[in-house]
């Protein structure tokens, strides 16, 4: 059941004092089946002003809309989340073992209905090449600057100081009002349909859930780098 997520969230009250206001934590839904979001039209503020967690304004009638026809056809659809926690230093996390982005993508997974997680450009990548994938980096003020952020801020396991960038992929939900194909305990050919409310996508309630995951993991990896770097 999805209710086992709110323990998951009221630990995260504990890791975000923990983390304390230097680092920010934020979600946002940015597709719906497929139903996705500008990204030029991308603004923090908007998430909390509507239901779906959207960071485009223009998105959220569509995804209104779209959603309210899924319902009424009794199915139900998937969802992408995308987390950006800002503020991380650079250094957390390791090269082999304990690396932070691995740490993260297996919380990601463990949150319910969640079946792929990706990190920075994730399966992006794959059609890049070396120079389009590379975050190059110049000095500014003494400082050194990321020009991109393709790594999603995590560099051979290890925090870069960039924002760290996770986006994971919540499956359609299972209990619907059309007739699916199954078997019984018998071993018997059936249908099956399950009536009852259901939400059409679970992927709106997982942002919360995917800022607590995130604030968990960095809240370890804080401790962890305190006790081995002092």
């Amino acid at each position: 059941s999805a209710r086992e997520t709110a323990m998951r969230v009221a630990a995260a009250g504990i890791a975000r004092k923990i983390l304390s206001n230097s680092i920010t934590i934020r979600g946002a839904l940015v597709r719906i089946g497929d139903k996705q979001i500008n990204r030029h039209n991308w603004n923090w503020e908007e998430v909390g002003k509507n239901p779906f967690f959207c960071p485009d304004a223009e998105a959220v009638d569509n995804f209104d809309n779209y959603l309210s026809d899924i319902r009424k056809a009794g199915s139900s659809v998937g969802g992408e989340i995308e987390i950006h926690a800002s503020g991380v230093p650079a250094g957390w996390g390791a090269p082999v073992y304990g690396k932070l982005d691995a740490d993260l993508a297996a919380a990601m997974m463990s949150i319910n209905a969640v079946k792929g997680v990706e990190v920075g450009s994730g399966m992006a990548a794959a059609r890049m090449t070396g120079e389009e994938n590379a975050d190059e980096i110049r000095m500014e003020n003494n400082t050194p600057v990321f020009l991109s952020n393709n790594a999603g801020g995590i560099l051979g396991g290890i925090s870069t100081g960039q924002d760290v960038v996770v986006r994971f992929a919540v499956k359609p939900t299972s209990s619907i009002l059309t007739p699916l194909r199954t078997i019984d305990s018998n071993g018997f050919e059936t249908e099956i349909t399950t009536k009852g409310r259901h939400d059409p996508c679970v992927g709106i309630r997982a942002v919360p859930v995917g800022e607590a995951m995130m604030a968990c993991v960095l809240a370890d990896h804080m401790l962890r780098h305190r006790a081995q770097c002092n």
